[in-house]
């Protein structure tokens, strides 16, 4: 796998994870248990997504990271 693929697809996590985020932000803001009638279960899965979309971008972020390093530590041995 070539250095820019995989910053692609960390980049591409990270999207999607900020994605995430948007709609699970947007799903508890919308959520009012009380008046509504929505489940507990649904605010407590919209937290659950969120928290897994939180991890997303965390890991997308690391192996971004761990590119930028390598690509840097290869042009630190050519010049």
């Amino acid at each position: 796998m070539s250095e820019i693929s995989a910053m692609n697809s960390a980049l591409s996590g990270i999207r999607k994870g900020y994605s995430g985020m948007r709609k699970n932000a947007q799903d508890l803001a919308s959520m009012n248990v009380k008046d509504s009638g929505s489940s507990t279960e649904d605010m407590a899965r919209s937290i659950v997504e969120l928290k897994a979309n939180v991890l997303q971008v965390k890991a997308s972020a690391r192996v971004m990271k761990a590119i930028d390093e390598t690509v840097g530590s290869l042009f630190d041995e050519k010049t």
